[in-house]
């Protein structure tokens, strides 16, 4: 094909194609919503109410105008908007209790103002959960582009679909990665470059639960690898560095490399 038959090529495509959403356009909706929600985000100070009114209007007409442009939606764009601007204040809530799960569980961490600041896993775990609610409310793309773009922000990687329970802590969490079917108890903590995958990436298996599932008041040390849809990890355990897990341990059990072994090593809690 010549130069010219090239570019007709790509002028028919893009003449026959609406305008998309953009990766860059996602991020400016997450973050201004960021500051919002946060003032301690935000870039100016207010004088008055009807100012802060004011931004959080456009907030609302960029939603509107972003959730417009998903095609073939299942839900207008005008009851998504109004439903989750209705749940914004619990969304907040389960944002601030992140922050202080992260607080309470670093010896590092300042105070709140530090973590909301600063903390990678805080700012991925909250756009992670403004996704979650998109995928609720029945919209496609943006709750995956809203991922992604805390992806490239921080090195997490979480599905929006995936259900995480509240009081949610990463800790450092470059190379986390959290799947489309996981499911999350409440008050775990993982480090860096913990994976809960699925066993196999067949096609085939698109519709069916792929992903670990975590207790309650689990801790899952750097670099574990927990994979499978049948696998639970029971509350209370603790998951060691570098563990590599495909089957299911009871809850408050210990699972760790033994220093000179090359096999993992399950203590599971007596019962009394």
């Amino acid at each position: 094909m010549d130069e010219k038959s090239f570019i007709k090529q790509l002028y028919d495509q893009h003449r026959n194609t609406k305008p998309g959403i953009h990766l860059s356009t996602v991020g400016e909706l997450a973050n201004g919503l960021m500051k919002l929600l946060f003032p301690t985000l935000c870039d100016r100070m207010y004088e008055n109410e009807d100012d802060f009114a004011v931004d959080f209007l456009k907030l609302k007409t960029q939603l509107l105008q972003l959730l417009k442009k998903v095609p073939n939606p299942k839900v207008s764009a005008e009851e998504i908007q109004t439903k989750f601007i209705e749940n914004l204040p619990s969304l907040m809530a389960a944002m601030e209790a992140d922050a202080d799960a992260i607080l309470a569980g670093d010896p590092a961490a300042v105070d709140r103002v530090e973590v909301i600041r600063t903390y990678p896993g805080f700012y991925a775990i909250a756009i992670y959960r403004i996704a979650h609610q998109f995928c609720r409310l029945g919209t496609n793309y943006i709750p995956r582009m809203l991922t992604e773009y805390a992806h490239t922000k921080t090195g997490i990687d979480i599905h929006p679909t995936a259900k995480i329970g509240p009081r949610f802590c990463i800790d450092h969490g470059t190379g986390v990665v959290i799947g489309e079917t996981v499911e999350i108890g409440a008050d775990v903590k993982l480090y860096q470059g913990v994976t809960l995958g699925a066993l196999s990436v067949s096609k085939e298996m698109a519709k069916t639960k792929r992903h670990p599932t975590i207790g309650d008041r689990v801790i899952i040390y750097a670099n574990a690898t927990i994979l499978g849809g049948d696998t639970v990890i029971g509350s209370d355990s603790i998951i060691g560095g570098n563990v590599w897990i495909t089957r299911s341990v009871a809850a408050g059990s210990r699972v760790y490399y033994r220093e000179g072994k090359e096999k993992v090593i399950v203590e599971q809690k007596r019962s009394v």
